[in-house]
C-alpha cells in the first residue's frame, strides 16, 4: 500500500526506523551530507522527510516540497520547522516527545542531586589532591518544594522521578488542568510557584512566549534562593542574568543541559569567542554543564525511532 510513498532521511537514526518503514512498503532514501539547497532541489520527489535538527525547514524549503505529506522529527520539539506554514499546506507534523521523556526525567533528577550534594565539585577537588569535607556539605532534597514549568511529557516524567522523595511538587503551564492530584502535583499560578519553590526545573519548548523567559525580573520574583535545572532549550534563559543571580546567591546552583549559545542544529556550540557569561559558567563550582544529552540515551534512541515509525504507519493506516 505504501510503495509509492518515498521518504528522504536527512539525519542518521536507529536502524529500526529505516527497516520497519521498508518492511511496511515505503521507499527510503538517505542524504546525510548535501546542503539545504541541494536537498531543496530534489525534495519535490518525496512524500515524506525524516529529520533531527540538521537545518531549518522554512518557507523556502516547504515551497519546493510540492508533494510532501509529512515531516517527522526524531525528537521532542518542532521549533526547527515553520509549523504554521507546513500545516497550511496540509503537511502532517510528527514528533516523538514520548520517546525520550523518561531519559529527560532521569537526567534532570541526576543533575539536581549532583548539584545539591556538590558531587561534581567534590570529585574535581579530590582529583586535584584536596580532601575538603565541610565545604562540600550538601543539601537534602526531602522537605523542599520543587517547581516545574511546562507540565507535558517531560515535566510529568520529572515529577514521576520525584515520587520517592518527601517533596511538594508544583507545576505551572499555559494550559489549564494539567496538574495531577493523584501524583501529588498541584497546578498553580506562576506567582505562587515563584513564591514557594526551592527548585525550578524547566520543561518548555522554545517559542516567542518562552524566549528569554528566565531573565533578571523573572529570577528576582522568586521569594527564596533556588536551584535551577534547564533541560528544555537554551534560549529560554538569559545567561548573563543567570550569572548575576549565581553571583548574588539568588540562584544556588544551575544544571544546564542546554545553552543560549547553541546552534539551531544542537550539534555544535559556537566557533567565535566565548561570551563572558559563558566563561563564568565554565569556572563556577555550582554549575553543572552537559551537551544537550538529557534525552540522548541508548534506550531513547530506540524509543524515539519506534515512536516515529508508529506515527507514520498510523498516518497511512486507513489509506
Amino acid at each position: 500500500m505504501n510503495q509509492n510513498i518515498k521518504i528522504l532521511h536527512i539525519d542518521g537514526n536507529h536502524p529500526l526506523l529505516w527497516e520497519q518503514l521498508q518492511q511496511a512498503g515505503f521507499t527510503n532514501h538517505e542524504d546525510f551530507k548535501s546542503s539545504k539547497e541541494e536537498v531543496e532541489s530534489k525534495i519535490h520527489e518525496y512524500q515524506g522527510i525524516v529529520i533531527r535538527s540538521r537545518f531549518k525547514i522554512d518557507k523556502t524549503f516547504l515551497d519546493k516540497a510540492t508533494h510532501l505529506q509529512f515531516i517527522a522529527r526524531v525528537g521532542a520539539g518542532l521549533e526547527s520547522i515553520d509549523c504554521d506554514y507546513a500545516t497550511a499546506k496540509g503537511i502532517h507534523l510528527i514528533a516523538a516527545p514520548e520517546g525520550n521523556r523518561n531519559a529527560v526525567g532521569e537526567h534532570a533528577l541526576g543533575t539536581l542531586l549532583s548539584l545539591m550534594n556538590k558531587l561534581n565539585k567534590a570529585d574535581k577537588e579530590i582529583r586535584a589532591g584536596h580532601w575538603n569535607r565541610e565545604s562540600n556539605r550538601g543539601h537534602e532534597l526531602d522537605g523542599k518544594i520543587v517547581g516545574i514549568i511546562g507540565y507535558g511529557n517531560m515535566g510529568k516524567s520529572f515529577a514521576k522521578k520525584l515520587r520517592g522523595f518527601d517533596v511538594d511538587v508544583l507545576c505551572y503551564d499555559i494550559l489549564d488542568d494539567v496538574g495531577d492530584e493523584n501524583e501529588s502535583v498541584r497546578q498553580v499560578s506562576l506567582a505562587e510557584l515563584q513564591n514557594k519553590a526551592d527548585v525550578l526545573s524547566l520543561h518548555i519548548p522554545w517559542t516567542p512566549q518562552t524566549d528569554k523567559m528566565v531573565n533578571a525580573e523573572f529570577i528576582h520574583a522568586f521569594a527564596k534562593p533556588f536551584w535551577l535545572i534547564n533541560t528544555s532549550r537554551g534560549k529560554n534563559v538569559v545567561t548573563s542574568d543567570l550569572v548575576s543571580a549565581l553571583q548574588s546567591g539568588k540562584i544556588l546552583g544551575a544544571g544546564l543541559d542546554v545553552l543560549e549559545y547553541e546552534k539551531l542544529s544542537f550539534e555544535t556550540l559556537f566557533e567565535e569567542e566565548k561570551p563572558e557569561a559563558f566563561e563564568y559558567l565554565l569556572q563556577a563550582d555550582n554549575v553543572l554543564l552537559t551537551p544537550h544529552i538529557a534525552g540522548w540515551t541508548v534506550e531513547s534512541k530506540e524509543k524515539l525511532a519506534q515512536t516515529i515509525v508508529d506515527k507514520i504507519l498510523k498516518l497511512y493506516k486507513n489509506e
